[in-house]
Formats: C-alpha cells, structure tokens, sequence
C-alpha cells in the first residue's frame, strides 16, 4: 500500500479485492455508534468490497452484500447491539427526496453505523461530519481510495485509522 498523508485526508491504493476488505477492516474496527461513512465511486471500483470489510471489522460474521430490492441491509456482531446500517443509493433517481422519503435520516442520525454506497447522490442530506472514502478503479487488481474527514468525530476516526494503518 502506498500511503501519502495529509491533515484532514490520505490516499492509498489497494493491490487487491482482498485488501479492500483489509482496510476495510481496520476502519470497521474504529466506527462506533453515530457514524456515518459516504462511499463514492463507480461501478467496479470496490465499493461493497469495502463495506464487506467494514462488516469484518466490526464482528459481523455471514456475508455483506449491496442492498438489491431494499436500499438499506441491516447486521450486527453477535453479542452486540451495535449495528452496520448499509444503504446503496444507485437505484434512486433523485436521491436526496428520495431518501428522506424512505426515512434515510432514521439510519443517518441513529444508534448505529451508517455506511452509505453512491454518497454523492445525497451530499444534501448527509450529516456534516462524515468519513468520506472515494474509491477509484486504477486497474483490474488495484483500486485508488481517498479518506477525506469532515468534524470532530470524522477527523479523529481518520486520526485513529492512519495510525493504525502506520503499524
């Protein structure tokens, strides 16, 4: 992994799916109740793969995957009562309405971890601290990520993160 380093953001590119998962991981193992984590990208570019390591992070056991026929998928660790609330945005056609409408806010503002795929369909509606990741894909194996935090919460999660990613 390359890492370059700044205040309120870095970048790395991952070598694999499986290292998408990996750095997922790390930063499942840091979220905590009441944050919210916006993913962008198109498709291909390893988003879901990450949220499936967020999962992993968090002690979620069982498979991750997009939301099909629902916008949000529900999970927790066994033993917890946290929760990884999973919304994927790309079927709704004006996405903040939309998401309001659908109640987005309950799982934005709730008790558990909101990780949201296609994030930038709904900037309008999102809290304004957040974890952004922008996942970019560079080529069949390596994918580009950018962590940009915005707030208190966000910035000391990407603190914590790039510490951890350091050892």
């Amino acid at each position: 992994m390359s890492v370059i380093v700044g205040e309120h953001a870095f970048d790395l590119i991952s070598h694999s799916a499986d290292q998408t998962r990996r750095l997922g991981a790390h930063l499942g193992a840091l979220l905590r109740a009441g944050d919210v984590v916006g993913l962008q990208g198109e498709l291909g570019s390893g988003k879901t793969c990450f949220v499936q390591g967020i999962g992993r992070g968090m002690g979620i056991e069982g498979p991750i995957n997009s939301p099909t026929f629902t916008l949000v998928n529900e999970y927790s660790p066994p033993g917890s009562s946290l929760r990884l609330y999973h919304v994927d945005l790309y079927r709704l056609e004006c996405a903040g309405p939309d998401a309001l409408a659908i109640g987005l806010d309950e799982y934005l503002y709730g008790d558990g971890v909101c990780v949201i795929e296609w994030a930038d369909r709904a900037l309008e509606i999102l809290p304004a601290d957040r974890l952004t990741v922008s996942l970019r894909y560079v080529d069949y194996y390596k994918r580009a990520l950018l962590f940009q935090a915005a707030g208190g919460r966000p910035h000391d999660l990407l603190a914590a993160l790039r510490q951890h990613l350091a050892h």
